[in-house]
């Protein structure tokens, strides 16, 4: 790769690599004036310790962590226009940030008990050959997989602390889907106290208003991954239970879209004052 002819002949790069190789990249394009949209997880933590202890890396560009922005539309739309590091979100992390933004906003859970229970299609396990994603492996199989130790979980604490304005812990299970795209999210957690249903489904209403993406689905409709596919949407839809106290949400991205290359579209749009839509309306992949 002919990094300094990328410098001066782009105005915006993409990196999709493996976590430890951005970080090299990017400290030789500081400077440059290029902005940088980063689909891999080394500028996502902006704590340098927690990315060494969870992704076993040394972090060989702190010095940027402070500059680099979380690319959330939904929640960073005004830092990311002024940034020139983008730290792309991991697909699980948009699915379950979105389904629990409004709630920790408002401060109407508890955050002590919130659950999150994921299933990604086999695309989320990358290209790379392994054994648990053979078609003979996948197929007519589900699974649960790296519990309560799946890299992505920090990253959820983080962005969701910061929502919330302190410290929270969640218990994290991913699951593999014998489907080649889309997030499924399952989140529970309880009520600060009762809430009817519409008037969450209000809340959510109001915290998403005007946002391209994101769609909050009516009472008694719950989204479905085959709605998103192919698509930058979020889908949001979510169910009180009185009998326990707890709120359900359901949240349905594709995740290789809105959970990865279509949400770096969306960031770029953002930085060069685009349309945020641009290139991101095709409809979606149905049946």
């Amino acid at each position: 790769m002919d990094l300094p002819y990328l410098l001066e002949a782009c105005d915006v790069i993409f990196i999709a690599l493996p976590h430890g190789h951005s970080m090299p990249l990017v400290r030789k394009a500081s400077g440059h004036g290029v902005k940088i949209i980063d689909l891999g997880a080394d500028f996502r933590l902006a704590d340098y310790r927690v990315y060494e202890q969870w992704y076993k890396v040394e972090h060989e560009a702190r010095e940027l962590l402070e500059e680099a922005v979380y690319g959330l539309p939904e929640l960073y739309r005004a830092n990311i226009k002024d940034a020139w590091l983008i730290a792309n979100p991991g697909c699980y992390p948009t699915s379950a940030i979105l389904a629990l933004a409004p709630l920790l906003d408002k401060k109407l859970i508890d955050p002590g008990t919130v659950i999150i229970d994921s299933k990604s299609g086999v695309s989320g396990a990358g290209r790379g050959l392994s054994l648990g994603s053979h078609f003979s492996e996948v197929n007519e199989n589900f699974k649960a997989y790296n519990i309560a130790g799946h890299r992505h979980t920090p990253e959820i604490e983080q962005e969701l602390g910061k929502i919330l304005g302190g410290e929270i812990r969640v218990s994290f299970t991913p699951h593999l889907l014998p489907v080649t795209r889309g997030i499924l999210s399952t989140v529970y957690a309880n009520l600060n106290s009762p809430v009817e249903q519409n008037e969450l489904l209000r809340v959510y209403s109001e915290f998403y208003q005007g946002e391209p993406f994101v769609r909050v689905m009516p009472r008694g409709i719950l989204p479905q991954i085959k709605w998103v596919a192919g698509t930058n949407h979020c889908d949001l839809g979510l169910v009180t239970d009185p009998r326990t106290g707890r709120v359900i949400v359901v949240s349905a991205i594709d995740n290789v879209v809105k959970g990865a290359s279509g949400q770096a579209v969306q960031n770029m749009n953002l930085l060069f004052g685009l349309p945020e839509d641009t290139a991101l309306t095709g409809p979606g992949l149905y049946p």
